[in-house]
């Protein structure tokens, strides 16, 4: 029995000097990172033709991306870029290569209306745990144009002609806002981005779908339409920290 209690107290003491030793240690300081403070991302676009332009024009379709600087560490205010590509229109038909009796070589000739914005401006936002909200607003350009390409059917389907039948741009300004959900963190957070922006162009310039005609002569006659072209945008999509 006594020598079960020398056991039991040469363990104790050897348990509470280790135990003092550790506490003597100074904890290691976990790892310091800066959050980051630059954004980018992309998303899916809907653009829904408003007013004068709606009368002309259905429903687009595209892609957007942005890239966002914070200007304080809580990233309450940065500084916004987007650029979208947007399709209102396209059709394809076939019809015969070169001239000449017959039709011995058949190519597709796709017409499509495209659209490409491009603004800069602020961004003020409002964190709520894992959600951020903000608005927007940016100053740029549009720029509307109409292209024709062929491409042959066998083998590569890659357009060996093309050309420009209609274009027309100029200043142009957004504003707008969203959600975003943070679903990761760390230094390398990524966040899914909802939100919707009203597009201001003033009046342009373009074509709509089946709006160039081909003339028996072999000319084209094109039926070009002026109004507003306002619409509203609306995105869904991710944005991704940067690492510092």
């Amino acid at each position: 029995m006594k020598r079960m209690i020398k056991v039991f107290l040469s363990a104790g003491l050897v348990g509470f000097t280790w135990a003092g030793s550790l506490q003597g240690q100074s904890p290691e300081a976990p790892e310091q990172w800066e959050a980051p403070r630059v954004f980018t991302g992309g998303s899916l676009v809907v653009a829904q033709p408003r007013g004068e332009f709606a009368e002309y024009v259905d429903v687009g379709f595209g892609i957007q991306g942005f890239f966002r600087g914070a200007l304080d560490p809580a990233g309450i205010l940065s500084l916004r870029a987007d650029l979208s590509v947007l399709t209102y229109g396209r059709e394809t038909k076939r019809v015969c290569l070169g001239g000449g009796v017959g039709c011995r070589i058949e190519v597709d000739l796709t017409t499509s209306n495209n659209i490409v914005l491009g603004t800069l401006g602020p961004e003020v936002a409002l964190p709520a745990g894992p959600f951020r909200i903000y608005g927007h607003v940016g100053v740029g350009f549009s720029w509307f144009a109409t292209d024709s390409q062929v491409s042959g059917s066998l083998e590569s389907q890659e357009p060996f002609a093309s050309s420009r039948n209609q274009s027309d741009g100029g200043f142009a300004w957004n504003g707008g806002g969203g959600v975003q959900l943070q679903i990761t963190g760390g230094r390398t957070p990524v966040a899914l981005d909802f939100g919707v922006s009203q597009q201001s162009n003033g009046r342009r310039e373009y074509l709509t779908e089946g709006g160039i005609v081909d003339l028996p002569d072999g000319s084209l006659q094109l039926n070009t339409i002026r109004s507003d072209a306002d619409f509203l945008i609306w995105r869904l999509g991710v944005s991704v920290g940067l690492r510092p």
